[in-house]
């Protein structure tokens, strides 16, 4: 009994360090053949703010049903972001989502979070406290959210790639 007690609180614990927010709730609705069926579309950020972070969207009848549903889509679509000891990212990157593109560049401790609309919250919730981003060629929420989200993937530590290029870390700052 009281092993089964333990382990259900280790679950809750697990769950509790995520963090959600939602950047939009939009209503829709389908044509059916006795009229409008209306539902409701959330898109959800889910992140720890220690470097895991994903996206999700939902649909249900209800608001509450849908922002369920994206907070599961966004746990199970989560990304690893590398972060420096500044709580910025490591190189400049870019990423693309459908029609968005996203520019990121690191920024000096002291600077904050430059983005606008869902990449400022993608940032938030993967813990970048010192960036510069920009929303290029799309208002879309959840696109710009995807084109965040691609960004992050794509960056790479100074490790990583001293380890890719089987060199020491020292010899990549040789120019």
């Amino acid at each position: 009994m009281a092993t089964g007690r333990r382990k259900a609180n280790r679950t809750k614990e697990k769950e509790t360090t995520f963090q959600e927010r939602v950047i939009q709730i939009r209503r829709v609705s389908k044509v059916v053949k006795g009229g409008k069926k209306l539902s409701f579309r959330a898109i959800v950020a889910v992140g720890n703010e220690r470097g895991q972070v994903g996206i999700g969207v939902g649909k249900a009848g209800d608001v509450i049903g849908a922002v369920k549903k994206g907070v599961a889509d966004g746990k199970k679509h989560l990304i690893d972001v590398p972060l420096t000891k500044s709580n910025s990212i490591p190189h400049p990157t870019n990423g693309t989502g459908g029609g968005a593109k996203v520019l990121m560049r690191p920024a000096a401790p002291g600077t904050g979070v430059i983005a606008g609309g869902a990449v400022r919250t993608v940032l938030e919730l993967a813990g970048v406290r010192n960036i510069l981003a920009k929303q290029l060629g799309s208002n879309n929420p959840l696109n710009n959210a995807r084109a965040a989200v691609n960004a992050l993937a794509t960056l790479r530590t100074f490790a990583e790639v001293a380890e890719e290029r089987s060199i020491p870390v020292e010899k990549l700052y040789i120019v």
